[in-house]
């Protein structure tokens, strides 16, 4: 059985709002399908070629990393002591905190409201099913 998804669970899964999702529809970027009641409907293996084809090549792409994880967002809050800072980032749905030293956070220039990028290098990483089940 294919999985697909109504235009809400795509627009959440890829963590934009559902006119986005439409519009990219709309403009043939995104394929999709009606269903037996006129609701649109995307099948999961194009919305994860869509979800690859939107991932972002590093800032100015002369930035070479082994991480592939990168998460652009935005500053949310940052807590600051003598020597530590936490820095909360808000990428699409997800909240990413960061400790680091408050050097980094100074040298950086970051403040509540700049964009900032997490990248993300971990030798494991938790995968837990996302069905409504």
């Amino acid at each position: 059985m294919t999985t697909t998804y109504r235009i809400g669970e795509a627009a959440e899964l890829l963590g934009v709002s559902v006119d986005t999702v439409r519009r990219w529809a709309d403009a043939g970027k995104l394929a999709s399908d009606r269903d037996e009641h006129g609701h649109r409907s995307i099948a999961g293996i194009d919305l994860a070629a869509f979800a690859l084809s939107l991932a972002d090549e590093p800032e100015g792409g002369n930035t070479r990393s082994s991480a592939r994880n990168r998460m652009r967002g935005i500053v949310t809050a940052i807590a600051r002591d003598a020597v530590m800072a936490q820095v909360d980032i808000q990428a699409g749905p997800f909240r990413v905190v960061s400790l680091m030293s408050r050097e980094a956070v100074d040298d950086l220039g970051l403040e509540v409201g700049s964009v900032a990028v997490a990248v993300i290098k971990s030798t494991t990483v938790v995968v837990e099913r996302g069905d409504k089940s």
